[in-house]
């Protein structure tokens, strides 16, 4: 297949069409009825638990394992009855490395540039555009194994890009990078992505990356459970958010509840409501700050408590009534 140039600009068609997705290792069910829509040009993030079914979904996009039931398109390829298109069509980059790490930086790409039919002076130029691109020109003649992470995993983006596709999917791509690697890939995905219309998709369990994409998918113990800008999703769950944390969180609830008219919720022994409307509290409760108020009438009963407001972990618990992190996410532990 000939190197081609992407120009593709921002639209409302789909580069990624799930529909009715389903996938089970045997009697365990790992996507169960999936479907939505990857827009053409848009940075998306699939964000779930360990466990949720981010690597499956992958792992079926990649082409890596057979269709079970539902389907993929990629482009409008059926991904079942042409997949050579769509693995043209996109560029991987896979969780675990994939570089040779006894050849230089330069031998890495000449060989993945090989695979798709680009030699000689066409591999050079593209070697040379894609480096630049990525920051990595002037460190060709290293061996890979002389790199930092950051700079390796820059090497993994650049094989993906080598045949210029349309879609970029990623797997968890930021991981066992240090915070200032892992500002410097976003920063490269998101260049990539104005400056070449380029749809980027990747799976991720960090809320704080998740945040940033233009949109973002939560998968839950196989299902999808929200899909949105990630700031149309935190607002919808109105003001901010209240956690406290109690040796005895029941009694408090209630007292909560008798008192102050409020409905916390315990997730996980944690009680956690949003700040209502001054309206909805009774009159006794004051003027002053709720968080002054709470603490006021029932300091005895708190050992911690703080506000903030809403983000991605907080859209979680409040569409499967537990937290991110728990030790139980409601996933399976044998899902993946």
């Amino acid at each position: 297949l000939p190197i081609r140039y992407n120009s593709v600009a921002m639209t409302n068609s789909a580069a990624i069409k799930l529909d009715s997705l389903t996938f089970h290792y045997g009697q365990r069910c790992a996507l169960d009825d999936v479907s939505w829509e990857v827009l053409t040009g848009e940075l998306f993030a699939l964000l779930g638990p360990n466990g949720s079914g981010k690597t499956t979904l992958f792992r079926l996009l990649a082409t890596l394992i057979p269709l079970q039931r539902g389907a993929i398109e990629i482009f409008g390829s059926n991904l079942a009855s042409d997949v050579r298109r769509a693995r043209y069509d996109m560029g991987v980059v896979f969780q675990s490395p994939s570089v040779d790490g006894k050849l230089t930086l330069f031998e890495n790409l000449r060989l993945q540039a090989s695979l798709y039919g680009c030699v000689g002076k066409l591999a050079r130029q593209r070697i040379a555009e894609v480096s630049s691109q990525l920051g990595i020109d002037d460190r060709q003649h290293d061996q890979v194994d002389e790199l930092s992470g950051g700079l390796r995993r820059r090497l993994e983006l650049a094989k993906s890009l080598l045949h210029q596709p349309r879609l970029l999917i990623m797997d968890e791509p930021t991981t066992g990078l240090d915070p200032a690697a892992r500002s410097d890939l976003w920063n490269y995905l998101r260049r990539l992505q104005q400056q070449t219309g380029m749809t980027i998709f990747m799976t991720t369990h960090l809320l704080e990356e998740a945040e940033r994409a233009d949109r973002v998918a939560i998968l839950n113990a196989g299902q999808l459970v929200a899909l949105d800008e990630p700031d149309v999703l935190c607002r919808e769950l109105g003001g901010d958010v209240i956690s406290i944390r109690s040796s005895d969180p029941q009694s408090l609830a209630a007292d909560l509840q008798t008192d102050l008219n409020l409905q916390p919720r315990l997730i996980d022994g944690l009680l956690r409501l949003q700040q209502p409307d001054p309206s909805e509290l009774p009159e006794d409760a004051g003027q002053g700050n709720l968080l002054q108020v709470i603490m006021e009438k029932h300091r005895d009963q708190i050992q911690t408590i703080t506000m903030g407001r809403p983000g991605l972990e907080d859209v979680f618990i409040s569409k499967t009534g537990h937290q991110f992190w728990g030790d139980d996410n409601g996933s399976r532990k044998d899902q993946r």
